[in-house]
């Protein structure tokens, strides 16, 4: 009885923890988000109006791909890859490598300006958001254990791309 019990106090604390991290992250977000004037704006309508089902999860709802599974994770053409909410040209082909992660990975953004950072503390973890800085769409995470001379690993799911052959 005893361990059933300390068993569901610490089920409930860690549930209870969860929920006001989870909570604390999401008022973070949107604190952010009303912050942040971005180039494009659209309503939610318009957006789920424009883009695929998967697509409005992973750019407006901070959603991520499942590994391995995205049409960009192993894709070396040469040519730029672009937000797919608003086509801002995000990342060189000649900046993508393969991390062996099973996202599409790069070591720096085209240009200075077009990825925007900021805390996420969701999932109980910290870590590096990055957005598009013309739309504000959720592209991945950016971390700092890149092989290049940037150190950089921006970590991109596929769902938040298009790309545009050279």
């Amino acid at each position: 009885m005893k361990n059933t019990v300390l068993y569901l106090a610490v089920a409930f604390a860690s549930i209870s923890c969860t929920a006001q991290t989870q909570n604390q992250a999401q008022e973070e977000t949107a604190s952010t988000e009303e912050a942040m004037d971005f180039n494009v704006q659209k309503t939610d309508a318009e957006w789920r109006e424009q883009l695929s089902a998967e697509q409005y999860r992973v750019l407006r709802e901070a959603g991520t791909e499942y590994p391995g599974t995205g049409e960009y994770n192993l894709h070396f053409e040469e040519g730029t890859y672009t937000c797919a909410g608003c086509g801002e040209a995000l990342f060189s082909s000649d900046s993508k490598f393969d991390a062996h992660c099973g996202w599409p990975s790069f070591d720096r953004e085209i240009e200075e300006g077009k990825i925007i950072e900021r805390v996420d503390r969701s999932h109980g973890m910290m870590r590096t958001e990055i957005l598009c800085g013309n739309c504000g769409g959720h592209l991945g995470h950016v971390f700092n254990d890149g092989p290049t001379g940037t150190g950089l690993r921006y970590c991109v799911n596929s769902a938040s791309l298009d790309f545009e052959s050279e």
